[in-house]
């Protein structure tokens, strides 16, 4: 063979890809030196070759087990089936990323009905050779011989009653024989087999059950929510045996270094005395704190001490430690990297350099950016029960309970009473915007994370849930249906804006807590990062909100949700219905002062720093009313036989509805194109901008603004709305002395617009990636019905690996933005590049951001830190 299947912990080698997570560290800590009990890995090549061979154990493979046993027999001084001192041994998994739980474990193998009384006769405690030998035959027909696990359950539980005991411990030797043969007996009724007694037949098993268990439905649960590749396959650790349960003088525990919920350094745990590992999970017995070792065992606890200061020397980082105490020696059973929450694992990091144990390029790699969101929102409880009804996307992080209402109008009503609501929609819209300010959360039937009502709510830190297509909503009857329960308007409803939970009833959540821990760890990352971070803001609140969370400017200020306002929306609608020029001006030169105000304040707010704002860009029917709704109230009113001047003005909005209505509107008449047909439109805008940066100005302001014209596909589209800008700028400067240093630059959202970036960036000081729309167009989805009905599909089918819209594709859309880059930069070397899609506060999008040389990354004010740390972390490794 080309390699080897079987190693011995002590062969030196650390590789976790062939290991596993938990055999590399096992080699680890035996080369250490640490008391750690013999054995062998079998490693994940194994595991693919026995899938490979069609789930079977080759000739080539048992041989390699049985020369490692052999080693281990020579090692120990015990004999695998020897009837005098027999050799016993735990069967684990290990994959190369730690899936705790998620996989089988058998302990106590290689007993059978002569090695036990050899068991007996060597401890001289018979007892304990049977509790061993029935909980191995409970282990072994549970994880091999696939026998229901309550249903020993159910006949230990009988033998404690007959016995008139409450705990296991409390068994004597009889009834714990009578167990053992209970428990043969029921596994041979279940079967039709015997209890094996060769102990290599029941290795051989074990270790096929064991890389079996890689493919049960919770371990490929698991490798789904945490993204690890189906691939990897699972090692096997054949460990000799230490027992807990050898009496009140030994015992077993799982421990962490640190508290994994806090980060305080302290060690934090369980343990049994007098008891295996299987029962400290198992919640047959109740554990004891782990710092009570120290008065029962306190020999154990001192070397416990010892063990855990070495372990986090060593690696750097807190430890996940499982352990075993026999007749008063510890063991070392596992040790692993500990899971902690994102509190935790800031304070870990910046102590952990206070400490001296790691530097800040370290400290920075330890902390996992995705986690940093939810520091900055409520979270539901860890330790709450909770009623799932349905999931939908996690479109907006954060959690928050309310009453349920299905109108924006209400959600206000009620808010402004003092209510907290939840408003429930089928997707929103601009009108909605009232609803979705007086909200505590939202949650919508359709609709993706780059939806309306997702990208308004990441922009508030509102927690929202988008396609939760479990949904079915009853809009006139104010109800809606969720898991089979009927959800009426005034429930209770929480919703879990960083997973997509929709939960039944209140739950209990957790505040925000905004440590020094993260402002200092924050402050290392910008001493390392490459990439700027701005915030894509659209008011002067937001503006402040991410001037405080660190971004360095507004890389997306959304003009179109400025008129969201419901003072605002009636004027917008009237532009929009005109049908000549005039009345349009007229609507327009009403919205000049409301948008030069909106610029002037968001200007005052980031002063020094850099505000891009995007012309108006979304199609202008998404301000109306919805044709449908429209003809619904006109066929109420002729079915009511009402007329007059109501029924006439509801029919003529309709008309011009339908008139503006576009087979597929977001490849219509929006961005650059509206500002080309109704150059009027673009004209307020710019004014606006640049009279308030002159405002400013005077007024002592250092103003940075930065006008970029949207969907362009076509280097003129671009060269003819600078110069219309250009125009409009010369007029602002002669009027008010102000000489305005404006930069005219463009978003890069189409596939054509890359592939001719060099022509683009003849007219542009810089390119802004819309990702958003750059991913749909090329991969030609639609995206708020791609997110709910196709990328679903495609990424449980594996034919994708991420959703696109929420991690760059960096094979597809990735190249053309390579694309755009050089062509840009050949053509103007000193071309300003940032990206402003969603993607900008994605970790994984940002490192490709870095790669791509660019100068910013722009997310709503919430991603902000996180994007901070992702880009240092990014200037580190990349």
């Amino acid at each position: 063979m080309a390699e080897k299947w079987v190693l011995p912990f002590s062969a030196g080698t650390k590789d976790k890809e062939l290991l596993g997570g938990k055999g590399a560290n096992l080699a680890e800590m035996t080369a250490m030196g640490l008391p750690v009990p013999g054995g062998f890995t079998i490693t994940t090549a194994a595991c693919k070759e026995y899938f490979a061979a069609g789930d079977s154990l080759s000739h080539q493979l048992k041989e390699e087990i049985n020369r490692a046993v052999a080693q281990l027999e020579q090692r120990s001084g015990k004999v695998f089936g020897g009837e005098s001192d027999p050799l016993l041994v735990s069967v684990r998994s290990g994959a190369p990323v730690s899936m705790p739980g998620m996989m089988d474990t058998v302990l106590n193998l290689g007993l059978n009905d002569w090695t036990v009384e050899g068991l007996a006769a060597k401890t001289g405690d018979r007892r304990f050779a049977l509790d061993c030998y029935r909980r191995f035959i409970q282990m072994f027909g549970d994880v091999v011989m696939q026998v229901p696990h309550h249903d020993f359950e159910a006949i230990l539980s009988a033998v404690k009653s007959k016995a008139g005991v409450k705990e296991d411990t409390q068994l004597d030797e009889e009834m714990l024989g009578q167990l053992v043969e209970k428990y043969k007996q029921l596994i041979y009724r279940a079967t039709r087999a015997s209890f094996p007694q060769q102990p290599l037949d029941q290795l051989y098993a074990a270790v096929m059950a064991v890389f079996s268990s890689w493919n049960n439905n919770r371990a490929q649960v698991y490798r789904k929510i945490n993204k690890i590749p189906d691939h990897y396959g699972t090692a096997v650790n054949v460990q000799q045996m230490v027992f807990g349960n050898a009496g009140d003088n030994s015992g077993t525990g799982v421990l962490f270094t640190r508290d994994p919920s806090t980060g305080e350094n302290k060690l934090y745990g369980e343990f049994l005395i007098n008891a295996q590992g299987e029962d400290v999970v198992a919640g047959t017995r109740t554990p004891r704190p782990i710092s009570e070792i120290s008065s029962l065992l306190p020999e154990a606890w001192q070397q416990l001490i010892d063990v855990c200061k070495l372990l986090e020397q060593h690696y750097g980082d807190m430890q996940d430690i499982e352990f075993t105490v026999e007749h008063g020696k510890l063991f070392m059973l596992q040790t692993r990297w500990g899971k902690r929450t994102a509190r935790a694992a800031v304070k870990i990091a910046v102590d952990m350099v206070n400490e001296g144990l790691l530097s800040k390029e370290q400290a920075l790699g330890r902390v996992d950016a995705h986690q940093l969101a939810n520091l900055l929102h409520r979270q539901v409880s860890p330790e709450a029960v909770v009623d799932v009804l349905a999931k939908g996307l996690p479109a907006s992080p954060g959690a928050a309970c309310g009453v349920i209402v299905f109108d924006s109008d209400e959600a206000e009503r009620l808010a402004d009473s003092g209510q907290k609501v939840i408003l429930v929609r089928p997707e929103t819209t601009p009108d909605d915007i009232h609803g979705i300010v007086a909200a505590q959360g939202i949650l919508t039937s359709r609709g993706g994370m780059t939806s309306h009502a997702a990208v308004v709510a990441r922009g508030m830190g509102k927690p929202c849930v988008c396609g939760c297509e479990g949904l079915q909503i009853d809009l006139p009857g104010k109800k809606a249906i969720a898991g089979g329960r009927e959800l009426k308007a005034g429930d209770l409803l929480s919703l879990d804006g960083g997973t997509g939970r929709v939960i039944w009833g209140q739950v209990p959540l957790v505040e925000p807590e905004i440590s020094p821990e993260f402002s200092l760890l924050l402050s290392w990352a910008d001493e390392f990062r490459k990439l700027g971070v701005r915030a894509n803001a659209d008011n002067p609140a937001d503006a402040r909100k991410a001037r405080e969370f660190g971004a360095q400017g507004i890389g997306l200020c959304r003009t179109e949700h400025m008129f969201m306002d419901g003072n605002r929306l009636p004027v917008v609608q009237r532009m929009i219905l005109a049908d000549n020029t005039a009345d349009r001006q007229q609507a327009l030169d009403q919205l000049m002062p409301i948008q030069l105000q909106d610029f002037y304040e968001i200007f005052q707010a980031m002063d020094g720093l850099p505000v891009t704002i995007r012309l108006l860009d979304p199609p202008l029917h998404e301000f109306l009313p919805s044709a449908e709704k429209l003809a619904v109230d006109v066929a109420l009113m002729e079915s009511a036989n009402q007329t007059g001047q109501g029924l006439a003005e509801k029919k003529a909005l309709l008309r011009q509805v339908r008139n503006l209505e576009e087979a597929n509107p977001m490849l219509g008449n929006r961005g650059c194109r509206l500002g080309l047909i109704h150059p009027e439109i673009y004209k307020m805008q710019a004014e606006a901008i640049l009279r308030a940066s002159a405002r400013l100005q005077a007024d002592g302001g250092n103003v940075k603004a930065e006008i970029m014209i949207p969907l362009v596909s076509h280097h003129n589209e671009l060269q003819r709305l600078r110069h219309q800008v250009e125009i409009i700028q010369k007029q602002v400067e002669e009027e008010t002395g102000q000489k305005l240093d404006i930069l005219i630059g463009t978003m890069i959202e189409l596939p054509r617009a890359c592939v001719t970036a060099h022509e683009i960036a003849a007219h542009a000081d810089f390119f802004s990636f819309g990702t958003n729309d750059l991913t749909q167009t090329t991969f030609g989805f639609s995206r708020d019905d791609a997110e709910g009905k196709v990328l679903p599909a495609y990424i449980a089918d594996k034919i994708l690996d991420e959703n696109p819209f929420a991690v760059l594709d960096r094979e597809g859309v990735g190249r053309l933005m390579d694309t755009a880059v050089t062509l840009g930069r050949q053509e103007k070397a000193g071309l300003k590049l940032g990206i402003c899609g969603e993607h900008g506060g994605d970790p994984n999008s940002i490192e490709f951001c870095h790669m791509l040389g660019m100068d910013y990354v722009s997310c709503s004010p919430y991603r902000v830190p996180v994007a901070r740390l992702a880009a240092a972390q990014a200037a580190l490794t990349r």
